[in-house]
């Protein structure tokens, strides 16, 4: 399913705390970070909705969250953007950036 700007921010709307994953097929650190991004969220952080977006073929999307370099990775809690992410990210300082939203929302 492809998605449209205005469905992801129904998604967004709709849930209390989603990660937005913005990649690309030819971007090596896109690639090796997804995992775990993924294994983050499984292990500590199972209530919050995770979004991937294809950069390359979601331009409208990538426009809409004026989203310019990959990977690129957004936090929403509560419907607003809390965190942006982008190019060189650490996996220890989404964890705690996460961490504190979430713990206040669902803990």
């Amino acid at each position: 399913m492809v998605l449209t700007p205005k469905d992801l921010q129904k998604l967004i709307a709709d849930n209390e705390a989603v990660l937005v994953y913005f990649s690309t097929n030819h971007c090596a650190p896109c690639i090796s970070l997804r995992p775990k991004v993924l294994d983050l969220l499984k292990d500590k952080f199972p209530k919050m909705k995770m979004e991937f977006i294809d950069a390359e073929s979601a331009p409208e999307i990538t426009g809409h969250f004026s989203v310019f370099a990959s990977p690129t990775i957004l936090i929403f809690f509560d419907g607003r953007e809390t965190r942006r992410f982008s190019k060189y990210i650490s996996v220890a300082e989404l964890e705690q950036s996460i961490e504190r939203y979430y713990n206040l929302i669902f803990e």
